[in-house]
């Protein structure tokens, strides 16, 4: 029997012309420096943050060379599908806003010219090239029952050799072809594993775009690359979906290391072009002074739910998991203010070959400045988004009266060194919550006073204050002119300066003053701009405040 005819009885109905396939997926019309890469997850669940950063890598890598990146399912291993996941995969990216230039867009449609971007979807051309290596001699059925090679198993792990089908244990490799075809009438099931050439004692060297030169023992295992079920292993599919959808860059996670001798064989042995590999380190935290891995299972961090809830802006996301990306990132940025993410070059080089370490402070800091940035037009409306989802409540006060909740926000905004108070937009509801008088008339509130803590002394400020100093028409400069002429009257000092002078002269000075206002005004010692609060709020607000306060304190 021929190899032609072992494949025919394999694999009947099912064409080894695997030209056809280099036909209709030819070579990519891109510049020779063009990068195309992909994000291939499987899908078991959804997007965590280790996922989203290699997606986030390789969508930048493809767009800063003009190349093509493209989201591919791997569904191969079908007892693990989870039902809506590639749903919640597109979500996630799309959320996160990485655009992909092909593939799956929703749980059926897809788009570009090289799919299906679904691998349960090309059954047909994985068989192809399994059918091509068995006529090439390069593969042959396995009849091997699962307690076979867990027994095989067991005498290895006992004589302390290497785990595998292999070498002496690989047992089909040695059947005759009329002992397959015997085996095949009688019905026996049978997978199709690779032929090896390889040698486990000679040594391959490898170059990682991340973590430069690497040295391998050969593959010599025999692996499965087709399965019972007709679908091809992760392996197998790897090469053929690659190869036909011209994937340049395969980044991927470090788990993934051990497996390159095989995936650079398969590729030899098919004589197609390798792809170059980038395999990033995982991120890592840092506890109790000891590294780990951010674990799904015990760190809110890593799912991405957690910057959803937090209403931490995509682009903040981004700008952190650039600093995790590219060493050189945080000084390009602190010198390109006026420039944005795009405009970084990115650098497989600058990548840490032992995984960047993950921390939420420094996210969170970033995520200040860059909300600092944004106009008050923009803050609004992401907080509108957010709330939206995460706080029916304070949507509803928000689109109320869109350009009042603005102005709110515009306070401290617009000048050289704007505010930084806002870490996300779950923030802003607590550090804003008396500008909104339904959200304030809901609100607990909570008095502390620091230097002047003698209520009949406060009621007297907020009085005074009412009957001679508040003028709705006042500049700043006038209105603070005001302030000034109030803390006199009452005996404190006009200014900071003159108290420390002679402290004995005065109660105190015209911050203690202002500080009562504020806090009353808003049950806050810490707020932003005074006379924007109260130019913002009004008369009547403010004066209802200080009499309720007055009232409730006599």
């Amino acid at each position: 029997m021929t190899n032609k005819e072992l494949a025919d009885l394999l694999l009947p109905n099912v064409d080894s012309d695997i030209t056809k396939y280099e036909n209709m997926y030819p070579e990519r019309n891109l510049d020779e420096k063009a990068i195309v890469t992909r994000f291939a997850p499987s899908p078991t669940g959804f997007v965590h943050m280790g996922s989203l950063f290699q997606s986030f890598i390789s969508r930048k890598a493809a767009s800063d060379t003009n190349g093509v990146f493209f989201l591919r399912v791997e569904d191969t291993d079908q007892k693990r599908l989870v039902e809506n996941s590639v749903k919640g995969i597109v979500d996630d990216l799309k959320n996160f806003e990485i655009d992909i230039d092909e593939g799956m867009i929703n749980e059926e449609e897809e788009k570009g010219a090289y799919g299906p971007y679904i691998q349960s979807k090309r059954k047909e051309i994985y068989q192809s090239f399994v059918k091509y290596l068995l006529e090439q001699g390069k593969a042959y059925p396995c009849f091997c029952s699962a307690e076979e090679i867990e027994e095989t198993r067991l005498l290895q792990e006992k004589r302390k050799q290497r785990i595998g089908y292999y070498g002496r244990f690989a047992k089909c490799r040695k059947l005759t072809p009329e002992q397959i075809k015997e085996k095949v009438e009688a019905g026996e099931s049978y997978i199709i594993r690779l032929k090896s050439h390889g040698d486990f004692e000679h040594k391959i060297k490898a170059h990682d775009l991340i973590k430069g030169a690497l040295e391998f023992p050969e593959n010599d295992l025999d692996v499965v690359i087709l399965k019972t079920d007709g679908l091809p292993t992760y392996h197998f599919a790897h090469l053929v979906d690659d190869h036909l959808m011209r994937t340049t860059h395969v980044i991927r996670g470090d788990e993934w290391l051990s497996s390159l001798p095989l995936h650079l064989q398969l590729f030899e042995t098919f004589g197609f072009k390798t792809p170059k590999y980038a395999h990033i380190s995982p991120i890592m935290k840092e506890e109790n002074g000891i590294k780990r891995k951010l674990s799904k299972r015990k760190d809110p961090e890593a799912a991405v739910s957690f910057y959803h809830e937090k209403g931490i802006p995509v682009e903040a996301v981004k700008l952190y998991l650039m600093t995790l990306a590219n060493t050189n990132f945080e000084q390009w940025y602190d010198c390109n203010k006026d420039k944005t993410l795009n405009d970084f070059p990115f650098d497989f080089k600058k990548m840490s070959s032992s995984g960047g370490l993950f921390d939420v402070e420094k996210l969170m800091n970033i995520s200040k400045n860059y909300i600092s940035r944004l106009s008050a037009k923009q803050v609004y409306d992401g907080l509108v988004a957010w709330a939206k989802v995460h706080d029916e409540e304070f949507y509803q006060t928000l689109i109320a009266n869109p350009e009042y909740a603005t102005s709110v926000f515009n306070i401290e905004r617009e000048q050289k060194k704007p505010r930084k108070d806002y870490s996300c937009y779950s923030d802003i509801r607590e550090l804003s919550w008396y500008m909104f008088p339904d959200l304030y008339d809901k609100h607990d509130k909570e008095y502390v006073f620091q230097t002047i803590s003698d209520k009949q002394e406060i009621a007297n400020v907020l009085t005074l204050y009412m009957e001679k100093y508040y003028h709705e028409e006042d500049t700043k400069e006038e209105w603070f002119d005001h302030m000034k002429d109030l803390a006199q009257e009452l005996g404190y000092a006009r200014e900071v300066k003159e108290y420390k002078e002679n402290p004995d002269a005065y109660k105190g000075h015209i911050g203690d003053i202002s500080l009562v206002l504020r806090i009353v005004l808003t049950t806050k010692s810490m707020t932003p701009d005074l006379y924007d609060i109260m130019r913002l709020l009004g008369k009547d607000t403010i004066f209802e405040r200080y009499h309720s306060w007055i009232e409730g304190n006599q």
